[in-house]
């Protein structure tokens, strides 16, 4: 499985073990929900900007949503990734370039809603539960959206690297590219945030 390496070698404490298998299982619920509903590639045609929006586009709102917390500011983080795509187009290798550039863009662009909302005096959170699309979230069990409304606690880059291992399947090196981070610090990130998440989950 992608990003298996991300504890490699790392002892875990009985609840840090509990917290991951939890985060594991509901974001790959979640992943396999919004990929059911992406459309399938077209086969033997050359991949065009088009085929990458239809084929990612869902599945990149999805991931800027579990960082900025709002539908609307999700979409345009990722309306705005697109946009980037197709300015630098003509300098990508293949598809994995352009949908690590993606990657990428959504992550820095989720990065830079939330520094604005640090600064901004009088932002008010959105409520948990409406914060999400409503259509995948309510094909999860009540214990899968609780730990979803965890990550939403997590401090920014904690609740990346989480979401990129476990929504996006990425493995330590590819979460490190997305993220501009080294692979030292993705695997020791990864370890306080899900510490962080079982004392979320554990407290009443």
């Amino acid at each position: 499985m992608a990003g298996e390496d991300i504890q490699a070698g790392a002892p875990r404490a009985a609840g840090q073990g509990n917290a991951e298998q939890t985060v594991e299982q509901t974001l790959t619920r979640l992943r396999a929900i919004d990929t059911k509903s992406a459309p399938p590639p077209k086969p033997d045609a050359p991949l065009t900007l088009e085929d990458l929006y239809r084929t990612h586009r869902m599945r990149l709102i999805r991931l800027a949503l579990l960082l900025v917390d709002e539908p609307a500011t999700a979409e345009d983080v990722v309306q705005e990734a697109f946009t980037g795509l197709h300015r630098n187009w003509g300098g990508l290798r293949d598809s994995a370039a352009a949908v690590g550039y993606l990657r990428t863009a959504v992550v820095n662009g989720s990065r830079s809603v939330l520094r604005r909302r640090k600064t901004a005096r009088e932002y008010t959170p959105p409520h948990a539960v409406n914060a999400r699309s409503a259509e995948s979230l309510a094909m999860l069990t009540a214990e899968h959206q609780s730990v979803v409304r965890a990550l939403s606690q997590l401090p920014p880059r904690q609740r990346e690297v989480l979401v990129l291992r476990y929504y996006g399947n990425l493995t330590e090196a590819e979460i490190a590219e997305a993220a501009g981070i080294s692979k030292g610090t993705v695997k020791s990130t990864a370890s306080r945030a899900l510490e962080a998440l079982q004392k979320i989950m554990n407290t009443p």
